[in-house]
Parts: structure tokens; C-alpha cells; sequence
């Protein structure tokens, strides 16, 4: 995921790239307590995911974006 994709989409899709990304750590975070995790540095690259859009929503809110 690249800050220049989230740029071009709208505030909506945004929050919504969001709410899927905060289910996906959800879902990462149970794997790792069961201990079924697969590929752990999934994990890392969600939080940086949710990072960058948290990021570019704030942008657009304070009008930096543009």
C-alpha cells in the first residue's frame, strides 16, 4: 500500500480501507494467540498500513493534502 494510492481515494473509502485493516489486525493479533500465525511479519505491515492511512486522512481533514 503506497501513501500515493490512499491519496487519490476519497475520505469514505478510506475510513472503509481502515475498517478492513483494524478487522485484519484483529484477526492477525487472534492467529498469534493461538498460536496459529502463519506469517508473523503480517502483523508489522498492517500497523504500517493503518499507520498510512490514518495518516493521509488526517491530511486531508487539516486540508494539507494536495
Amino acid at each position: 500500500m503506497n501513501a500515493n494510492e490512499l491519496r487519490s481515494k476519497t475520505p469514505s473509502e478510506l475510513e472503509e480501507t481502515l475498517q478492513e485493516l483494524l478487522k485484519e489486525q484483529f484477526n492477525l493479533r487472534m492467529q498469534q494467540g493461538t498460536g496459529q500465525l502463519a506469517r508473523p511479519h503480517m502483523l508489522g505491515e498492517v500497523r504500517k498500513n493503518i499507520a498510512r492511512v490514518k495518516t493521509v486522512l488526517n491530511e486531508m481533514q487539516s486540508g494539507d493534502a494536495s
